[in-house]
């Protein structure tokens, strides 16, 4: 594969890997679970970043309910044991840290690790957002609001947070 001018591999060059290549260079973007590139592998070669994303959308989307659970399952708490113990990978690190989710105030990061506890309670997998999208004031309210939900509704909206999360993660691995 030639390397882009930025060291990132361009969608065409992405084409020309077997399922195993294309694995290892974007295998991470979905949280340890590199079977999601592996299937959108499958769906391509792609032309465009859209239709890698939506190659990737479409893998997690589609796959069996067990393979969606272990998908929602590998993702960190947010603020949580592993932000904690600095065992996120880069990516998610990097996003927390972004949402400021590092530099939380005592209250705030009570209110998180309540909610957390509750949402996995509930649903039985880590509350996910894409944290990009949130100030902690809203990522804290609306974690709360999906409390409400069905475990259907919740499942579902937790998969379209992935899919935003992967798509931003490919956004910044493909030229």
């Amino acid at each position: 594969m030639v390397a882009a001018p930025d060291s990132r591999p361009s969608v065409a060059e992405l084409g020309t890997l077997d399922a195993s290549a294309f694995a290892a260079v974007l295998g991470g973007v979905a949280e340890h679970s590199p079977w999601v590139a592996q299937q959108a592998h499958a769906r391509g070669p792609f032309a465009t970043l859209g239709e890698l994303r939506a190659g990737f959308a479409a893998a997690i989307l589609t796959a069996p309910a067990e393979d969606q659970l272990g998908l929602l399952r590998a993702h960190p708490e947010l603020a949580g044991r592993e932000a904690q113990a600095g065992a996120l990978t880069a990516d998610s690190a990097g996003e927390q840290r972004t949402a400021r989710l590092d530099a939380l105030s005592a209250g705030e990061l009570a209110r998180l690790r309540a909610l957390n506890a509750a949402y996995r309670e509930r649903f039985g997998f880590p509350f996910i957002s894409c944290v990009r999208e949130h100030s902690v004031a809203s990522l804290l309210a609306w974690g709360e609001a999906r409390l409400a939900r069905s475990v259907e509704q919740e499942r579902d909206t937790a998969l379209a947070e992935v899919t935003k999360i992967v798509a931003l993660r490919l956004a910044e691995r493909v030229a």
